[in-house]
Parts: C-alpha cells; sequence; structure tokens
C-alpha cells in the first residue's frame, strides 16, 4: 500500500533524473581540458522507465516518425560525434553552464513541490492546526 501517492514517487524520479544529469554535467565541467574526453549526458526516458511512461504512445500522422521505445543500458551515455576542439575534446562550456543552471532550476522546482507535498501531510497529521 502506497500511503503517499504516486506523485511523491514521480517527484522522487524527477529528482533521481536531475542528480544522474548534475553527475554528469560536472564530469563534463572537470574534464573540460582533458584531451579525447567525450561529454556524457543523462537519458530522461531511461531514468523514468516503467514509470508512468509505459503507458505514453506518440501519435504518429506519419509511418517515417519515430516509436517511442525503451531501451536498456546505463543512464549516461557519451556525445562520441561530438568534437568542439582541435584536441577531440567534446565538452562546449557554453551549453555545459546553460544545462547546468537549467538543472539547477528543474532540480529546486521539484524540492519545492516535494516540500509542499511533505507539508500537506503534516498538515493532516496534525488536524489541521
Amino acid at each position: 500500500m502506497n500511503i503517499y501517492g504516486s506523485t511523491i514517487n514521480l517527484l522522487e524520479k524527477g529528482l533521481d533524473y536531475s542528480s544522474a544529469k548534475g553527475k554528469a554535467i560536472s564530469q563534463n565541467i572537470a574534464n573540460v581540458d582533458t584531451p579525447k574526453y567525450k561529454a556524457k549526458s543523462v537519458n530522461f526516458q531511461e531514468v523514468f522507465s516503467g514509470e508512468k511512461s509505459k503507458a505514453f504512445e506518440a501519435y504518429k500522422t506519419d509511418v517515417r516518425h519515430i516509436d517511442f521505445t525503451s531501451s536498456s543500458g546505463s543512464k549516461t551515455f557519451d556525445l562520441s560525434n561530438l568534437r568542439y576542439r582541435q584536441d577531440r575534446n567534446g565538452v562546449d562550456m557554453d551549453k555545459e553552464q546553460a544545462d547546468l543552471a537549467a538543472n539547477q532550476i528543474y532540480n529546486s522546482a521539484l524540492i519545492e513541490r516535494l516540500n509542499g507535498k511533505f507539508n500537506t501531510l503534516q498538515n493532516v497529521i496534525k488536524g489541521g492546526r
């Protein structure tokens, strides 16, 4: 029996995604001067596989549209075909900084929403006082 509801579970999955994304961005920034380092990213769909996204189907208007499928493997993947500098490093520092800022905003929004859920539960436990 799940007493918290599915919302808290989905928020937890969102925080897992944000954490994995933050780690990948941190690794990319830390290795900005490493020759032949390939930037890493996180696949949103793999983090949320097994949740509501399984029942999600895409509306396809053409047979050439790509199906949504879940793939197994790690959450992070390297962007090996990208190369930004002569030393074959695949890290674009401007993109990483923008991704880091967006991820921090996303993480803060999830935490704020989770705090709201817990405050509601606390209010119910106290009997509305």
